[in-house]
């Protein structure tokens, strides 16, 4: 194969990858949860803000927000897009979520107010709180919802909890009690998203309202192999 052929099948390829992830984006477009961020408060490891970001992703949540006081990350969501750090724990995610940095606890939870978003807090029982296991809540009751997650070095703080409506926990059953920051993550972004998923699929407007002719599809269907 000459050069000029190699270029035209490089290039060939290079448009049919790009035509290929225009396609899944298009797919997918239907399935997130819209009004639905998930933040991390002052995460101790870099590479937690990238397992986050693949969780987020791969279930549909629609933004990530980073509180970053040691300011780890850039503001600017194109750098971090190329920031080969996050694209490798992300698996390339962090290129089709968009992530915002924030300086503090409360500058995130002023930014998250004023656009009427409520927050819940990912964290055990707290005395004087409203706290529910997992499994209790109906995570459609708010129009927009924020879910904070704490660090694994000291979990979340007290401010994020004193602002937020409730605190929710995964329920233990072993000795150990406690669960890594990309498992946590997962397992409760993904009831979340699942209630509010199978809420837009029948209703267009919050309330029970709008309620949609046809359903919209809550699962996609495994591609074949």
């Amino acid at each position: 194969m000459s050069d000029a052929e190699d270029e035209t099948a490089a290039a060939t390829e290079k448009v049919a990858g790009k035509s290929s992830a225009r396609r899944r984006a298009d797919e997918i477009k239907a399935f997130r949860c819209k009004n639905l961020i998930a933040v991390i408060e002052n995460p101790s490891d870099m590479r937690n803000i990238g397992t986050v970001i693949r969780n987020v992703n791969a279930l549909g949540v629609e933004k990530v927000y980073v509180v970053d006081e040691r300011h780890s990350l850039p503001d600017d969501w194109q750098e971090m897009r190329e920031r080969k750090s996050l694209s490798k724990t992300s698996v390339s995610a962090v290129k089709w979520s968009f992530v915002r940095r924030f300086d503090s606890t409360d500058d995130c939870f002023d930014h998250l107010e004023f656009h009427n978003f409520t927050s819940i807090v990912t964290s055990p029982h707290v005395k004087g709180k409203k706290c529910i296991f997992l499994h209790e809540g109906d995570f459609t009751a708010f129009t927009k919802l924020a879910v904070w997650f704490g660090s694994e070095a000291v979990g979340i703080s007290d401010r994020a909890v004193q602002r937020s409506e409730m605190c929710v926990s995964i329920p233990m059953f072993g000795m150990i009690e406690s669960l890594n920051l990309g498992t946590s993550s997962g397992i409760v972004l993904y009831e979340v998203a699942k209630q509010r998923r199978e809420y837009q699929s029948k209703y267009r407007l919050r309330d029970k309202r709008g309620v949609r002719t046809n359903p919209l599809p809550t699962v996609m269907a495994p591609k074949p192999r």
